[in-house]
């Protein structure tokens, strides 16, 4: 039998891991989770500490087993799922099942406890809390030791070095992804079935996901309650006396205030009075401006990047990391991973990985493309510092040589990781600025002008937000050589109608900036945050916009009228430090949970008999029911308002509420109604399956009707998995 067993969680990984550690090492996997709450009832001692009572995970039974048969007679074992919180808490139950030995045993044991908890509390006793694992450098039993160890990069090297310095399962990590788990169950178990009592089945909330949704309600809100305002801008065309070179400059102020104009006649008597007025060059401001790189991704950044270049969802952005990082095969020795760990709040890079980029640099763009010194990116607060960036695991492995082996979406992500890694350590970009200032009588002008002097880092990357950031950035483009009183000539002056804009929707790329800025959230919840509220049809995507359904408006009015707490954004970021705080050892997890839960426990009894009742609401309406005559009405059920004959339960006739907008098919007269299908929301034409009209958008008036096609299925809309 091979010495020493090798435990990661995902099969990829221990394809990759096996062909790296030799015949002394069996790697084998867990597929995740195998303990976790039971999924029939809390599973947590409210009354006594939020002891969690964990059991292995039905489907995981026989994985379970054949862990622990495959553990018998190893002279060590090592526990290598991912290296963050959640990592370590599947180490942890990991370890707890091996040391049990036996499942049914250690079933057996768990009920004979809790039998003992009952008699113990019935008698007026504190019972006894059930053992945790053992705290010393290695857990053993029946001779064998029980390592951790973590790799935030799947390579021969990393993985070996990994194998070379085992540590003990850190428990203070071990807390606070237990605090996460206990509130977060807390709060799902409590407000998922009063949701299900007051709005409808399969409804859910959370600590992070609810307030995310709130961001998102408000923010529509914002959207709705906003009125444009009407203003106007005036633009000369100009050229300097005796050239052809024409330029655009744009009214700045009328006197010496700024120039507010709001109606088109006033804008068309200040163009007209503009035309007759001799222009002269006031000042030229010429200026060198830097443009420094960013640091390499985190979880955050590269989510939000991914969205804005290549409008991949979060959820889809991780998948596609997570391949990369596990390992593929690029015509190597061994599959190998090509990333670092994609699960981090962390810029800091290792040091071999920067050296090796800076000698990298000169070699592939030139010395002068190299930063003078080597650039030092600061995390946020919190961060955990022990990871590092999402970067590639060699930086001479570039997106050309690998496009042979990945998919269009794996390379364009590997590509962008590639390339912000590679920029984080090039020299500043140098751009001439020109600012040039016009007097025109009483009128004053202002022209700018930008050419790029030095590339620097733009050589590898360019960056999609960096012009939205800073207002004041200049558009590229050059103006002619001026100088102080140079005369100029007027070709022309042309007023322009602009209204303000209301506030952008959040997409999956704001919605996350949003939620890290908040605090909110850690870099494994973000996809899941997104990707759980879509799916409850509380947020629905819109050509890349996150909009929230009436039931999004509706659940989240409830929860912040009975749980201002939960809905709150400081509080919920208080509570992430908090977990923090657990897991750097300065608070005890159970103090943490009590202090959320004593409040949120009385809340509940309270909506319990005060929330509103929104599935007994009904609305009357003009529609008949074709199968009993009675009078429809409108009420609401899982995915939102539907039509229900007011004769139920005796007539059990529903259907989907009209959107009062005929079917285009020639010579059908249907009506479009709402449908859903996989996930998808379509319209579809009410006389189907005799009519097969689907459209993804309502035709508005005026418009031509789409064509018809399977929505249902369709092509996804940008932002869509």
């Amino acid at each position: 039998m091979v010495k020493n067993l090798v435990i990661v969680e995902s099969p990829a990984k221990a394809k990759t891991i096996t062909k790296y550690l030799g015949p002394d090492f069996e790697v084998t996997s867990s597929f995740g989770h195998l303990r976790d709450l039971p999924a029939s009832k809390l599973g947590v001692d409210v009354e006594h500490d939020f002891e969690p009572h964990y059991i292995v995970i039905q489907k995981r039974r026989k994985i379970a087993k054949q862990l622990q048969e495959d553990a018998r007679g190893r002279e060590a074992i090592y526990l290598a799922p991912d290296p963050d919180r959640e990592g370590e808490a599947i180490s942890w139950h990991l370890e707890r099942l091996l040391l049990d030995d036996d499942i049914t045993q250690a079933e057996k044991q768990a009920k004979a406890q809790e039998k003992q908890r009952a008699k113990d509390l019935a008698k007026g006793k504190t019972p006894a809390k059930t053992p945790r694992a053992a705290r010393g450098k290695a857990a053993q039993q029946n001779g064998r030791k029980i390592y951790r160890i973590t790799f935030h990069e799947i390579t021969p090297q990393a993985v070996k070095a990994a194998i070379q310095h085992p540590r003990a399962i850190d428990l203070k990590k071990v807390d606070a992804q237990q605090a996460r788990r206990i509130l977060d169950r807390l709060v799902g178990y409590s407000l998922s079935p009063l949701l299900w009592k007051k709005v409808g089945r399969g409804l859910s909330a959370g600590r992070v996901q609810s307030v995310a949704l709130r961001l998102i309600v408000d923010r529509e809100r914002e959207v709705e309650a906003f009125v444009p305002q009407e203003y106007w801008t005036i633009e000369a065309e100009l050229k300097k006396t005796g050239t052809d070179a024409a330029f655009k400059a744009q009214l700045e102020k009328i006197g010496g205030k700024k120039a507010d104009i709001n109606t088109k006649d006033v804008a068309e008597r200040v163009a007209e009075e503009l035309r007759r007025q001799t222009f002269t060059v006031a000042s030229v401001e010429e200026k060198e401006q830097r443009r420094y790189p960013k640091p390499p991704f985190t979880t955050s950044t590269l989510q939000q990047e991914a969205f804005n270049k290549l409008g991949f969802a979060s959820a889809r952005t991780m998948r596609i990391a997570q391949q990369l990082y596990e390992g593929l095969e690029i015509g190597e020795a061994s599959p190998v991973g090509v990333i670092t760990y994609m699960r981090t709040d962390s810029v800091r890079i290792a040091d071999e990985a920067l050296q090796a980029l800076r000698g990298f640099i000169p070699t592939q763009y030139g010395k002068k493309y190299l930063a003078a010194e080597t650039r030092v990116y600061k995390s946020k607060k919190r961060a955990q510092e022990a990871h590092e960036a999402v970067r590639p695991t060699g930086v001479t492995r570039t997106p050309e040589s690998l496009a042979s082996y990945l998919t269009d979406e794996q390379l364009a992500l590997y590509q962008l990781i590639w390339q912000r890694f590679v920029a984080s350590q090039m020299a500043d970009a140098i751009d001439k600025v020109v600012s040039v200032r016009i007097d025109a009588g009483k009128y004053h002008l202002k022209a700018n002008g930008r050419t790029n002097l030095f590339a620097g880092w733009t050589k590898a990357y360019q960056d999609s937000e960096e012009r939205e950031r800073d207002p004041d950035q200049l558009p590229e483009g050059t103006l002619p050589p001026l100088a102080t009183n140079d005369p100029l000539v007027l070709i022309g002056a042309l007023p322009s109608q602009h209204f303000t804009k209301p506030p952008r929707r959040y997409t999956d790329a704001s919605l996350v900036k949003a939620l890290e800025e908040a605090g909110i959230g850690r870099p494994s919840t973000y996809a899941p945050t997104i990707q759980t509220i879509v799916s409850r049809d509380y947020v629905r995507r819109n050509g890349g916009s996150l909009v929230p359904t009436q039931l999004g408006r509706i659940v989240t009015d409830m929860l912040i009228e009975h749980f201002p707490e939960v809905m709150d954004l400081r509080f919920t970021a208080e509570m992430e430090e908090e977990l923090d705080r657990v897991e750097e050892g300065d608070l005890q997890w159970v103090s943490v949970v009590r202090h959320f839960y004593t409040p949120f426990s009385a809340r509940v009894t309270t909506a319990q008999e005060k929330m509103r009742e929104v599935k007994r609401e009904v609305v009357a309406t003009d529609y008949v029911c074709e199968k009993c005559g009675k009078p429809m009405v409108i009420k609401w059920g899982r995915f939102g308002q539907f039509l229900s004959c007011s004769a139920y339960p005796d007539c059990k006739n529903a259907k989907p509420v009209p959107t009062g907008v005929k079917c285009p098919e020639p010579d059908c007269g249907g009506d479009l109604i709402e449908r859903r299908a996989r996930g998808r929301h379509f319209y579809g034409c009410s006389k189907y399956p005799a009519c097969r009209y689907t459209t993804r958008r309502l035709v508005k008036e005026g418009e031509e009707p789409a064509k018809s096609g399977n929505a249902a299925a369709g092509e996804t809309e940008p932002g869509d998995e």
